[in-house]
């Protein structure tokens, strides 16, 4: 007879589970170390170094030769660590600007313009000042985008550089500073023209005037110049105003008559003549006085006129009535039965006024 297993075991006691649970233990303390060994490894990518006291020279060495490897993080890292540790060495001033410069070879553009910053507000007149305001220009000038996209760093680059010239016009830097100048004007330029093409594809011929016309204004020395006044005529030429479409092609005409564009402002105005306007008279006003028309007479309606009819007989009156003349209240006689209103009293002569009552 075969007896169960189940059977076998007394009851009240379990089977041993230490060695089912141990696989399970190892593989929950692998899943709690991983994490914990990436966030090491991402503490020490940050630049986060353990505090060991160095002298300046061992420091400052090693951090130009992680600069010299192309470590540019570690070297910015190390770098920071010297003017953390020896805050009044002559080295400090010098790692506060080096360590700028590694985060700029880093592309960490941010951290670069505030290392610059922090060095110009600590050591304003220092001899590398036009070397710190020429890093954060550069910094900002790396991270222009193209014309589609949003040009607040490129405004921000402009007027980086220009502090660099305005300060420092005679610097190494400042010469660099104006050719990049002349790039970023360009491709502010370009900006507004693709708006304005935008605005020209979609029909809105005078919000694309205002585009281009902000081009020939404030960015005339750009390549994008010539074919803004270009599309200055095409759109002046929709709007109907067909005298500043001229001025806007001669105007090309006499500052790049070479350009494919002048030859399309060309053909534009030769299908679109301007139309000659007659010269006023002397005395002549430009616009007619407005004359009113004087109102119609009402129109005039016959009136048909009916005969008079005969008029009645009068009746014949009884013998003994009063007559017209002599009844109360008549034509002829006063109320009450007096003498008539135009018979003239006793002792008053017409005409008179009557005499003052005498005093008694």
């Amino acid at each position: 007879m075969r007896i169960s297993p189940s059977l076998s075991r007394p009851r009240g006691v379990r089977p041993s589970r230490s060695k089912a649970a141990r696989p399970l233990v190892a593989l929950l303390i692998a899943a709690v170390a991983l994490p914990m060994a990436g966030c090491a490894r991402n503490r020490a990518g940050k630049g986060d170094l353990p505090y060991v006291a160095r002298d300046v020279g061992t420091l400052y060495s090693a951090a130009r030769e992680k600069l010299d490897q192309r470590q540019y993080k570690v070297a910015a890292a190390l770098f920071d660590e010297v003017e953390r540790q020896h805050p009044y060495s002559v080295w400090a001033r010098r790692a506060q600007l080096m360590g700028a410069f590694s985060n700029y070879l880093a592309k960490s553009y941010t951290e670069a313009i505030q290392g610059a910053q922090r060095f110009l507000s600590v050591h304003p007149g220092n001899r590398d000042a036009p070397y710190a305001y020429y890093l954060i220009a550069m910094s900002y000038y790396e991270q222009i985008s193209d014309v589609t996209r949003d040009q607040k760093i490129s405004v921000q680059a402009q007027d980086a550089l220009g502090e660099l010239t305005r300060r420092y016009p005679n610097t190494r830097y400042a010469a660099d500073a104006r050719l990049k100048i002349d790039l970023v004007r360009d491709h502010l330029a370009g900006k507004e023209m693709e708006v304005g093409r935008f605005y020209e594809r979609r029909g809105q011929w005078l919000a694309a005037t205002m585009r281009f016309r902000k081009v020939v204004d404030d960015y005339q020395t750009t390549t994008h110049t010539p074919e803004a006044l270009m599309r200055l005529t095409e759109t002046y030429l929709a709007l109907g105003v067909r005298e500043e479409a001229r001025r806007s092609a001669a105007v090309l005409g006499a500052n790049y008559p070479e350009t494919d564009w002048y030859k399309r402002a060309f053909d534009l105005l030769g299908e679109n003549p301007v139309m000659p306007v007659k010269p006023l008279a002397p005395g002549e006003q430009v616009v007619p006085q407005l004359t009113v028309p004087a109102p119609a007479a009402p129109p005039r309606t016959e009136v048909e006129v009916l005969p008079i009819e005969d008029a009645p007989t009068p009746r014949a009156e009884a013998p003994g009535a009063p007559t017209p003349a002599t009844t109360a209240g008549g034509a002829g006689a006063t109320p009450g039965g007096n003498a008539p209103s135009n018979a003239t009293p006793t002792g008053v002569q017409p005409g008179t006024p009557p005499a003052p009552p005498q005093d008694q």
